[in-house]
């Protein structure tokens, strides 16, 4: 039987102490054999360094590193420079994002979408880099309409795009009718399931609206019934996440991708479960 691939994603840690915390975490992780690390890029390139930095130290580990790359507030000089850095280093993969302007800061740059980005990591390098891009289950929380939505996931697979991670969600059936309606319009690349666990149900419910993933009303409800509850609200989360990843390979998924949020223990729990450890 066909193993799927697993990707698992980090943050750049800001302090000696969070390097630490993530080579032991990466170290766990290492175990599941995953395909690539992908590590995040801050708004208008706010943690540019210190994601370089951290992808260098992956790949010198002798893992596969795949650098977020966001082109909003950029110039095509920077994103030149960046990816000859990745190619010096070694990087083979990057996913293209649009990204987001840092607060107050009013230029978007030289480009606007994220299938400019990839575009011109094509025209720039070939076939160089395997590129990523996100797509969105629920839809884009900017789009005007899904078709608007649908229609910018297109472009960016025209672009050059090899394969697609999804925004986390938690609506099985939205990732179907996500596939069924690209591949309608013609667009065949791999969409990968971006999975999140879930630690603290707080936290999860204040990313969740403001990136616009839905949390269903019986999983609301469900864990604001556990209170402060620690271990029932870990013990539920383990049993909702497991079960949406066995539907969605069951159903075709190519892979799961984990936001690890740089913890290794509920990934690997959930790995283990789906007998992927």
């Amino acid at each position: 039987m066909h193993r799927p691939e697993l990707s698992i994603e980090f943050f750049p840690p800001q302090t000696p102490e969070g390097e630490e915390k993530l080579r032991a975490t990466r170290t766990a992780l290492a175990a599941l054999k995953p395909t690539f690390f992908s590590v995040t890029y801050g708004a208008g390139g706010s943690t540019r360094e210190r994601t370089f930095s951290t992808v260098r130290e992956i790949a010198a580990d002798g893992f596969e590193a795949a650098p977020h790359l966001s082109c909003i507030g950029s110039t095509r000089a920077g994103i030149r420079e960046i990816l000859d850095d990745y190619a010096s280093a070694g990087i083979r993969r990057i996913v293209a994002l649009r990204g987001d302007l840092p607060s107050g800061v009013g230029d978007p740059g030289e480009f606007r979408y994220a299938n400019e980005l990839v575009e011109f990591i094509r025209t720039e390098t070939g076939d160089r880099f395997r590129i990523e891009v996100a797509a969105y289950p629920e839809w884009h929380p900017q789009a005007k309409n899904p078709k608007d939505d649908l229609t910018a996931f297109r472009r960016k697979a025209e672009a050059g795009a090899d394969s697609a991670i999804t925004q986390y969600f938690y609506n099985f059936d939205a990732y179907l009718h996500f596939v069924d309606q690209v591949r309608a319009m013609g667009v065949e690349i791999p969409i990968v399931p971006g999975i999140m666990p879930i630690a603290s149900f707080s936290k999860l419910a204040r990313f969740s609206d403001a990136c616009g993933a839905e949390l269903p009303r019986w999983m609301r409800r469900k864990f604001e019934g556990y209170g402060d509850d620690a271990d029932s609200i870990r013990a539920f989360g383990l049993d909702v996440v497991t079960s949406l990843c066995e539907r969605l390979l069951a159903a075709g998924a190519p892979g799961l991708h984990f936001y690890s949020m740089n913890q290794a223990g509920l990934t690997t729990a959930i790995c283990e479960r789906l007998k992927l450890g």
